[in-house]
Parts: C-alpha cells; sequence; structure tokens
C-alpha cells in the first residue's frame, strides 16, 4: 500500500512538473495572427475570383470572435470602400472556414476577438494584404502592427459585444470608434469613445459597458508586445 501510495505521488509530481514546462514552453502573449498554408486567410480568399467579378482597388475591415483553437465562432465585416461588395462577399465566406493560429495569454490559450482590414490592389504584388489592425495610421504606414485583442475568459471581464440596452427604432448595425491605451502586459490604461455612427442610440455606451475591465493580448510591433495608443472601430451588428 505504501508503495502504491509513493508511485502515485510520483505520478503527481511528475503530471505537475510536465504541465509546469509546457506553459514556460509557452510565451507569455501571443496574438491571434493569420498563420500559414492553405488554411491561411490570405491563401483563402480567391483573387483570380475577384478579378473575374471586375474588383478594382479596395479595402474591408472584419472582425471575428475566436475561439482557444484559433476558430471563427462568428465573424462580420463591415466599413467597406465603396464599389468593394465581391470583396467583401468573399471574405465573409472565407473567415467561415479560415482557421487563426490561436491566442496565448498568460502563457494559456485564449479566446480572443480579432480586428483586421484585407486590401485588394489589382495593379500590384502582392495584390491582396491583410493586417491585423484597423489603426488609420497603421494602415497608411502598413506597418507590421498587430493591435491589442481583448481577451475572452481568465481574468478579463469582456464577454463579446452587447447591443445597446432596450429597443432600437430599427435592426441597424453601429460603429463605434474606440481609442484605446493598452500597455505591453495587456492592461486597458485608457478608453474613450471618439465618435459612433449613428450617434444618440448608446452604441458608444455599450461600447464603454463592453470594454470596461477588459483584459487584452497586448499589441505587437515587429515581432514583439509593445504599448499602444490606438484607434480600434468596434462594429455592433443586429443578430440575424
Amino acid at each position: 500500500m505504501r508503495a502504491t501510495a509513493s508511485f502515485l505521488a510520483l505520478l503527481v509530481f511528475f503530471g505537475v512538473a510536465i504541465e509546469a514546462q509546457g506553459q514556460a514552453a509557452r510565451p507569455q502573449f501571443r496574438p491571434a495572427v493569420l498563420g500559414f498554408g492553405s488554411n491561411s486567410l490570405v491563401n483563402r480568399i480567391d483573387t483570380q475570383a475577384l478579378l473575374q467579378a471586375g474588383q478594382k482597388n479596395g479595402a474591408v475591415m472584419f472582425c471575428a470572435l475566436l475561439n482557444t483553437a484559433g476558430e471563427p465562432i462568428t465573424s462580420w465585416t463591415y466599413r467597406g470602400m465603396p464599389d468593394t461588395t465581391a470583396l467583401e462577399e468573399e471574405l465573409t465566406r472565407r473567415l467561415q472556414e479560415t482557421k487563426f493560429t490561436p491566442a496565448i495569454y498568460n502563457h494559456q490559450p485564449a479566446g480572443v476577438l480579432l480586428y483586421g482590414t484585407v486590401f485588394f490592389l489589382p495593379d500590384s504584388k502582392p495584390s491582396l494584404r491583410v493586417f491585423l489592425n484597423q489603426d488609420p495610421q497603421e494602415l497608411k504606414d502598413a506597418s507590421d502592427f498587430v493591435g491589442p485583442q481583448p481577451v475572452i475568459g481568465g481574468d478579463s471581464q469582456f464577454k463579446g459585444l452587447h447591443l445597446p440596452a432596450g429597443e432600437l427604432p430599427v435592426r441597424l448595425t453601429g460603429i463605434v470608434d474606440l481609442g484605446l491605451k493598452v500597455d505591453k502586459s495587456g492592461n486597458l490604461q485608457e478608453l474613450q469613445v471618439l465618435a459612433e455612427e449613428p450617434p444618440l442610440l448608446g452604441f458608444g455606451a455599450a461600447a464603454g459597458v463592453d470594454f470596461r475591465g477588459a483584459k487584452f493580448i497586448p499589441a505587437f510591433r515587429n515581432g514583439d508586445p509593445t504599448d499602444s495608443n490606438t484607434v480600434l472601430p468596434v462594429c455592433y451588428k443586429p443578430v440575424e
């Protein structure tokens, strides 16, 4: 009996040690990113089909709620430039089947809200570019910048996006431009509603409530976590 107890104690010890080693092998933070190969969003979007559809230069923003495996639970597109219907439809289809490299928060896989912008530029090479941010200046500079990603679960109080309380007069989409200041440890330092479309319907207040107490995968610049002061357009769409 004593030998059996000792053996079980060894099993527990080695199990804890292996788990600790696995956690140590993971970074403290890693944003959800596009990944590689055929599952990557940039490789799934059919640029030839877009050319055949007559799609010209354009850009569309997107958002995806990812689980801990990097799979989209739901996703949506918005703020497409004029005449980008084909691009938006193609992006909507491909987001449903894309798998992202999962986010890591405090050494553990984490669900996050991922934001990005797709540019289709048929007159240049490469003709398709995907940026994981929606900050106007970062997009203008085409910088290697991944915006901060709100974490779902753990010590984060972010629970997803919720439409304004009360009944809206019609089913409509609202977009709130949030100014976010997040340090390189993922702590929200400052949140400001910069603009909301349409105004006076509670979308700005809803965003303030949703992001209050959120923890983030910090922004990454050139592959390293960094403090950030960025603009994030948050899209609220009614449930179909």
